[in-house]
């Protein structure tokens, strides 16, 4: 039986106790950010590849060796093997989470699946756990038994369907709280007419509240209010640079 840990981020990665058995493989991805629709995983790749390339100048041959060829080696996860899914409560996990279900639900078969995830939300998530407490939380692991739910959360994103992914959302409320927590914080950064969206309109809200056009202070303040979207600095400094660029 085949062991495999699925990260979100390399940080984690770096801190994984050697006492946890089981090959790692790591979702780096910001599927929170820019667009997804599409009709295939190839017509996915390929756009995600142009956007992450015209908006922070990444190689698209690096997001293929680096996020392409990782996901890969997910849908190849064989038979019957056992797979532990590692992922926050924010936004920016829980897409990646979505997904990763999603690719999970396509292509493999009979697996035993979990997901482990700090008992307290916060801005640090697991960076704030030292290896004993991840060995701890590792031990408390929930069992994934309607994955095919959770998949769909990734279809309905994908498509900017919103209603259904409340939807679904409220049908794994009772087993999965967090995730209508998340799905809220995606509704309130949906811009309207008159309405930026959350994320902008708290990043206004702190400028202002501090007095100052330097990145560095809001957006540490920005994690500590918004921490439920667990933007990294290069989300949170292209809506920064929107704002100070009028």
């Amino acid at each position: 039986m085949k062991i495999v840990h699925i990260l979100n981020g390399d940080s984690l990665k770096e801190q994984f106790p050697k006492t946890i058995a089981g090959d790692i493989l790591v979702a780096r991805e910001c599927l929170v950010d820019g667009e997804v629709k599409s009709d295939s995983l190839e017509e996915l790749f390929q756009v995600r590849a142009e956007f992450l390339f015209e908006a922070y100048d990444l190689p698209t041959e690096e997001y293929k060796v680096q996020t392409i060829d990782e996901f890969e080696k997910i849908k190849n996860i064989p038979t019957e093997s056992e797979i532990y899914l590692w992922f926050e409560d924010d936004l920016f996990c829980q897409v990646n989470f979505w997904f990763v279900c999603y690719l999970l639900n396509q292509f493999t078969e009979n697996c035993n699946i979990y997901l482990i995830r700090p008992e307290v939300h916060s801005p640090y998530g697991f960076a704030a756990l030292n290896q004993h407490e991840l060995e701890q939380i590792f031990e408390k692991r929930k069992r994934i038994d309607n994955l095919d739910k959770l998949a769909s959360l990734w279809s309905s994103y994908k498509k900017g369907d919103l209603d259904q992914l409340v939807n679904i959302g409220e049908g794994l409320r009772i087993e999965f709280p967090f995730i209508s927590d998340a799905i809220q914080a995606h509704l309130d950064r949906v811009p309207t007419h008159d309405n930026p969206g959350r994320p902008t309109l708290a990043l206004q809200e702190i400028m202002k509240e501090l007095d100052t056009v330097e990145f560095a202070p809001v957006f540490k303040e920005f994690n500590q209010r918004e921490s439920i979207y667990g933007f990294g600095d290069l989300q949170v400094k292209r809506l920064f640079d929107e704002i100070v660029n009028g």
